[in-house]
Formats: C-alpha cells, sequence, structure tokens
C-alpha cells in the first residue's frame, strides 16, 4: 500500500511539472512551408519552398512573452525568375496555457529583404523595410522542451503574400 502511494504521489508530482507552464529565455528553430508572392511590374513569382527560423524568446509570464526570430523564406522560382526573402521579427505572444499544451497567438514587425532576379540575370524587384507581422500556433511541453506548429503571416508593402506554415522546438533555460 505505502509503494503504491509513493508511485501515485511520484507521478502526480511528474505530470504536474510536465504540465506547468515553464518560463523562462528560450531558444529554437522552425522548419516549414513558405510562400512568396509578387506581381509588380516585370516582377512576377508565385511559389513556395521550405523555409526555416530561428527563435529566441523570454517568457516571464504563464500568459505572456516576447519572441524574436530570423526567419528565411527560401528560393522560390517562376516565370524564369528566383525570389528571395528573409528578414528578423519581434512579436508580442499571448499564451493560453491548457495543461501541456499552449494555445498562442502573436503579434509585431518584420524588418524583411526581399529581391527577384531573373534566372540568366539582371533585377527585377527589390523591396525592404519594417511592416506588420502576426501568427498563431499551438505548443506541446513536456518539462523544458516544447514541439510547436505555427502560422505566421507578413504583410510586407508590394509583396502579394508572404507566409509560413512552421513545426519546430524550443529549449526553455531557467
Amino acid at each position: 500500500m505505502r509503494n503504491k502511494l509513493m508511485l501515485t504521489m511520484a507521478a502526480l508530482a511528474l505530470s504536474a511539472s510536465a504540465s506547468a507552464a515553464d518560463n523562462g529565455f528560450y531558444l529554437g528553430g522552425s522548419v516549414g512551408q513558405a510562400n512568396v508572392e509578387i506581381d509588380r511590374n516585370l516582377a512576377r513569382v508565385d511559389d513556395d519552398d521550405t523555409g526555416f527560423k530561428l527563435i529566441a524568446g523570454l517568457r516571464p509570464l504563464d500568459w505572456l512573452g516576447v519572441e524574436a526570430s530570423y526567419v528565411d523564406f527560401g528560393k522560390v522560382e517562376d516565370n524564369n525568375q528566383r525570389a528571395e526573402s528573409d528578414g528578423f521579427t519581434a512579436f508580442l505572444v499571448g499564451f493560453l496555457p491548457l495543461g501541456p499544451v499552449d494555445v498562442f497567438a502573436k503579434g509585431g514587425l518584420i524588418n524583411s529583404d526581399t529581391s527577384v532576379v531573373r534566372k540568366s540575370g539582371g533585377k527585377v524587384f527589390e523591396q525592404d523595410g519594417t511592416e506588420l507581422a502576426y501568427g498563431v500556433g499551438a505548443q506541446f511541453r513536456l518539462l523544458s522542451l516544447s514541439v510547436r506548429a505555427e502560422y505566421e503571416r507578413f504583410d510586407v508593402d508590394n509583396v502579394d503574400d508572404l507566409n509560413m506554415f512552421s513545426i519546430g522546438v524550443t529549449y526553455t533555460f531557467l
């Protein structure tokens, strides 16, 4: 009986720590599908490629965090042209902890750089600047490790569509 009680208490303690929000500084990365669509003057590109991002964040409260990332949207090719886009983001993130799962929404800014060149050479389009960005996602936490899936959209001037769906991991340092 005593062993069963000790085993039950240990299981409850482990499940409570696995589902409690792990606040602190976190690092991570994601890989996913990025979409770039540009239809301006001579630049006409609409395609998907594998993108990635590197993430750094701080979650001081269970329900609030700040996050910065570097995002590379890959190289998309269409109509004998190649587009490259990347940027640095800063987000305010609102979390809704539901046991070991967090649902989150984020809003912020991206400082992006996008260019389109002909495959034969010669730049057709170039755009850089700081614009709005937002996203939604969910993550599963187990102690300090989280596995997340998210969708982000970036409202960049003169770029018709710039978005990414990604899956990644983060690790929180307490």
